[in-house]
C-alpha cells in the first residue's frame, strides 16, 4: 500500500474498513446531514454504513435515504446542499448514467453545502453491465475529482472532498473500483467527527435557476475554473512525481498499488502517482520529459494515456498502456498482468488443479423468480413469435438454464419500453419482465407511454417485496402499493392480474399467462411472492 498522503490532523484510532465504510465514516466525521443513494454495487455499503455507523453513534441529526433511482437520489444530495448543509450521495457508475442530467447542470449552479459524489466503476463487470469510466464523466462536467488508491486515502480524500466543495462552490467527484470498494484495511480516522461551518442561507439563489442567461454566465464562471483546478491538482500532495531513471511510470487509483508491490522499494523507475484531476499537467510534462518510455497503469479505461498520446502521439517518446495491448485492454488490471507490463519476468504460479465444475450463478432454492419462470415458459412455448424482454434484478438469472426464459438486460427500466417497441414491430406475445424496485426505479415512466397508447404487450412485474439482488434493502412500492402505481399510470383495473407464483398454482398461473398474452392491448401481471431470503 502507498503511505499517507496526508496524516489525520487530530487526534486519531484505527479501523478495519472497507474502501466503501472509509467513504461513510469519512462523510460522517466531516459531518454530513444527509446520505442518499440506489442500491448497486460495488457502492451499495457507504449508504448501509452510513445508517448503522449514524445510529451506532447517535448521530440522529444524519438522514440516511435510499431514493427511488439516481437521480432522486442527487438531486435530493443536492437540495440539502443549496440549504447550506453538506451531503453525499452514491451509487455505482452505471448509476451515474441515470443522475446524468443533475449531475452535469449541478456543476453550472455549483453546490453550497458540501457536496460530494462517490461513484463505484466496476472493471471487469462482477455484478455490471458495462465497465465504464466515470473519469470521463468528471472531465465532461468540468468538475474536481480524485482516485484514491487505498482505504486511507478514501477516507482522507472524503474528508478533504467537502472541505473542497464548500471552497470552490462545486460538487465534488470521487471514484473508486470494485478492489477498493470491497477490501479491507487498517485506517486511521479520527475520534471525533468536525462541526461544518453554518453557512446559511445563499445569497445569489438565482444562480441555481438555468434559464439561459444565468446558465450562459455560469458557464463561463465554470470554463473559467478549469486552469485554477489543473492548478490546484499539481499541487495535490496526492499526486506525486518521483524523478529517477529514464523508463517512468503513471500510474492512477488502485493500480498504483500493482506498481509498488511489483517495483519495490529498490528500483531506478520515475513514477508520477495521480489521485486528484483534472490531470495535472506539470507533473506529466515533468515525467515525460524526463523519460524515455512512460507506462501508463490505470484501472478502467484509458483515460490518461489518451490525453499522452492525443491524435499525433509524442515524438520521441513511447507511450505504453491498455491501448498498446502492454496492458490488457478490458478487464481488471492486478499485480500479475502490471508485472508483465512493467517488462518484468512473470513470477511462477502453481501448478493447475484438476478442472472444477462451473458453478454459474443461480437463483436460491426456492426463489419465486424460478417458479415464475417454468410457467411463463410452458405459457408461451407454443409462440414461434414471442420475445421476452428482461430487466436488472436477481430475475435476470433467468435467462440461463434451466429456464432460458429472457432474451435482455440493457439497463434499468428498459423491458417496458423494448416491449412496446418489439408489438409496434409486429411481435406477439411481446413480453416484458420487471421486478417491483426496478419498476418504482425506471418502469414507471415507459409505462406511461404504453398505457395511453394501450399497447399490445404484457408487462409481468415480479414483486418479492425486495431489492434483493444487492442485500435486501427496502423496496420503494409493493403490494397493493405497486397496484395502486399501476392503476395511477392508466392501466385499466380489469387488465391488472395478480398470480402467485407456487408449484401448487402453477397450472392455474399457466391459464392466466395465456388468457392476458391472448387479450388485444395492455395487460399488466403481478407476481407477487416475497424472496426467500426475508
Amino acid at each position: 500500500m502507498t503511505t499517507l498522503a496526508t496524516e489525520p490532523k487530530t487526534e486519531s484510532k484505527t479501523d478495519v474498513l472497507l474502501g466503501d465504510e472509509a467513504i461513510a465514516l469519512a462523510a460522517i466525521h466531516a459531518g454530513i446531514s444527509g446520505a442518499f443513494s440506489y442500491p448497486g454495487t460495488p457502492a451499495t455499503e457507504i449508504l448501509e454504513t452510513i445508517e448503522k455507523r449514524a445510529k451506532r453513534d447517535s448521530a440522529g441529526d444524519v438522514h440516511a435515504c435510499w431514493a427511488a433511482n439516481e437521480k432522486v437520489a442527487y438531486e435530493e444530495a443536492l437540495g440539502m446542499s443549496y440549504a447550506g448543509k453538506r451531503s453525499i450521495v452514491s451509487m455505482k457508475h452505471v448509476g451515474l448514467n441515470v443522475a446524468a442530467d443533475p449531475f452535469m447542470n449541478s456543476a453550472l449552479t455549483g453546490a453550497h453545502g458540501g457536496l460530494v459524489v462517490v461513484v463505484a466503476d466496476d472493471p471487469s463487470m462482477h455484478s455490471s453491465q458495462n465497465e465504464q469510466d466515470t473519469r470521463y464523466y468528471g472531465e465532461f462536467a468540468q468538475l474536481p475529482f480524485y482516485e484514491p488508491a487505498n482505504q486511507q486515502e478514501a477516507y482522507d480524500i472524503t474528508l478533504e472532498a467537502f472541505e473542497e466543495s464548500e471552497r470552490l462552490g462545486l460538487p465534488v467527484l470521487i471514484r473508486v473500483v470494485t478492489r477498493l470498494a470491497h477490501s479491507r484495511a487498517n485506517v486511521q480516522v479520527r475520534s471525533e467527527g468536525i462541526k461544518p461551518p453554518a453557512l446559511g442561507r445563499y445569497k445569489n439563489a438565482i444562480d441555481w435557476t438555468l434559464i439561459p442567461s444565468n446558465a450562459r454566465r455560469r458557464n463561463v464562471r465554470l470554463t473559467g475554473m478549469n486552469a485554477q483546478l489543473v492548478e490546484e491538482a499539481e499541487a495535490s500532495p496526492y499526486n506525486m512525481l518521483a524523478l529517477k531513471g529514464k523508463t517512468g511510470v503513471i500510474a492512477s487509483g488502485i493500480a498504483t498499488n500493482y506498481v509498488y508491490e511489483n517495483l519495490g522499494e529498490d528500483h531506478d523507475v520515475s513514477m508520477l502517482k495521480i489521485a486528484r484531476y483534472p490531470i495535472p499537467t506539470k507533473l506529466v510534462k515533468q515525467l515525460v520529459g524526463h523519460c524515455d518510455e512512460v507506462l501508463v497503469v490505470e484501472d478502467g479505461y484509458p483515460f490518461i494515456e489518451s490525453r499522452l498520446n492525443g491524435v499525433l502521439g509524442l515524438e520521441g517518446k513511447k507511450i505504453k498502456g491498455r491501448l498498446t495491448g502492454d496492458l490488457p485492454r478490458t478487464g481488471e488490471l492486478n499485480p500479475d498482468n502490471v508485472r508483465v507490463g512493467l517488462g518484468l519476468a512473470a513470477l511462477p504460479t502453481p501448478e493447475p488443479v484438476d478442472e472444477l465444475a462451473g458453478r454459474p450463478p443461480q437463483l436460491c432454492k426456492g426463489c419465486p423468480h424460478a417458479d415464475f419462470y417454468n410457467a411463463l415458459t410452458e405459457a408461451l412455448k407454443e409462440y414461434d413469435n414471442s420475445i421476452v424482454f428482461s430487466d436488472i434484478g436477481c430475475y435476470t438469472l433467468g435467462v440461463l438454464p434451466p429456464y432460458s426464459a429472457i432474451e435482455s438486460c440493457v439497463d434499468m427500466g428498459a423491458s417496458i419500453g423494448m416491449a412496446r417497441g418489439a408489438s409496434l414491430a409486429g411481435v406477439h406475445p411481446s413480453c416484458c419482465v420487471i421486478g417491483d424496485s426496478t419498476f418504482a426505479h425506471s418502469g414507471l415512466t415507459p409505462l406511461v407511454g404504453a398505457a395511453r397508447s394501450n399497447s399490445n404487450m404484457t408487462v409481468f412485474i415480479l414483486d418479492n417485496s425486495t431489492v434483493a439482488m444487492t442485500g435486501a434493502q427496502q423496496t420503494m412500492a409493493s403490494g397493493d402499493e405497486v397496484v395502486d402505481l399501476v392503476k395511477g399510470v392508466g392501466v385499466d383495473a380489469e387488465r391488472i392480474r395478480i398470480m402467485n407464483p407456487l408449484p401448487r398454482y402453477h397450472e392455474e398461473n399457466i391459464k392466466l399467462i395465456q388468457e392476458e398474452v391472448e387479450r388485444e392491448g395492455l395487460s399488466v401481471v403481478i407476481a407477487r411472492r416475497p424472496c426467500i431470503q426475508i
